[in-house]
């Protein structure tokens, strides 16, 4: 416990300390200092700033559940719950997810945590790629963002609940075994016998602990996003935007780069449409939310690095070949 303290301490500290930076940056001008801080400095702590306050609500949604799933989901339920046929696990997970309204900054704990209770690694990722992609709430963003027009976010959800079972599937025969980084401490038997309200205060001190976890790790990916963000070349790419191969892998870099919040994303990607074909488009929109960057950060501290790399690799060559077939359907 002294341990975990400490280490609360730390992270608090951390946290504390990148506010103020934030601060100086943000008032700078107000702060009557003598000299002036640099226009691209300004505009990536606005960016890391956008990034954060439009992350950590699902984040915090997320430890919730985590926690939840940590004190109140037994074994048993998850043995009564996935089926033990491989397929049909893997698509029983892509429609759980479609249902759930999760976003890929909260995600990442509540997959850790149903691994720890026995769901295995491809059931994880099928949830995983589809409750960001195509859950209630991100389809109604996608068809207000397009016009009222619901061929997009049709597309958005048949194609994304494609590839999502395409990935999860080719994971379970790729990856055999579990692929956290260390094992999860699960509640003892006992828990079932405390009292309701005691059980609630250990959901509560679980979610803490699972959000120090996510949250230093969510603030460097957010860092690092808004440093490709305002530095990335961006004029180059849009100068390729006629070759549809081009531009589709342009579309699903910028996804992957700009990390942004799948609930949010379809305004960007209709901005594009102008630019872009609507195969680029959809790559914009559906491998984004599947993992993006600072996602690919948080996972890389639950899980293997060879086994996070070989998901990227497989997620996103499965969209980009998919789309590549569909694109003169479309």
């Amino acid at each position: 416990m002294n341990r975990v303290f400490r280490s609360h301490i730390i992270d608090i500290t951390g946290i504390i300390l990148i506010a103020i930076l934030v601060y100086f940056i943000s008032f700078s001008s107000g702060l009557g200092l003598s000299f002036d801080i640099p226009p691209s400095l300004l505009n990536l702590n606005v960016i890391f700033i956008s990034i954060l306050i439009e992350a950590l609500p699902f984040v915090l949604i997320g430890v919730l559940i985590a926690g939840f799933i940590q004190i109140f989901i037994t074994e048993d339920h998850i043995k009564r719950w996935i089926p033990k046929n491989r397929t049909a696990a893997v698509v029983m997970s892509c429609v759980a997810g479609a249902l759930f309204p999760a976003c890929e900054c909260g995600i990442v704990p509540i997959i850790r945590r149903l691994m720890s209770k026995g769901v295995p690694v491809y059931a994880a990722i099928g949830f995983m790629l589809t409750g960001p992609l195509i859950n209630p709430i991100v389809i109604a963003s996608t068809y207000m963002a397009f016009g009222n027009d619901f061929e997009m976010a049709g597309l958005r959800m048949g194609l994304g609940f494609l590839i999502a079972i395409i990935v999860a599937f080719s994971v379970s025969i790729i990856f055999k075994s579990g692929q956290l980084k260390e094992s999860i401490h699960l509640p003892h038997s006992s828990e079932k016998n405390r009292s309701f309200l005691d059980r609630v205060w250990s959901m509560l001190t679980h979610s803490i602990d699972e959000f120090f976890d996510m949250a230093k790790y969510l603030i460097i990916g957010a860092l690092l996003a808004s440093i490709v963000q305002v530095y990335m070349p961006a004029k180059t790419f849009l100068q390729s935007a006629d070759n549809p191969v081009v531009s589709l892998l342009i579309m699903m870099g910028f996804a992957y780069v700009l990390s942004l919040c799948s609930e949010a994303d379809a305004f960007i990607g209709a901005s594009f449409s102008s630019i872009f074909p609507k195969s680029s488009i959809l790559g914009f929109l559906i491998f984004g939310p599947m993992i993006d960057f600072k996602n690919t950060i948080m996972m890389l501290s639950v899980f293997r690095m060879k086994f996070v790399l070989g998901v990227l690799a497989l997620t996103a060559s499965v969209v980009f070949f998919t789309l590549l077939l569909v694109q003169n359907f479309i």
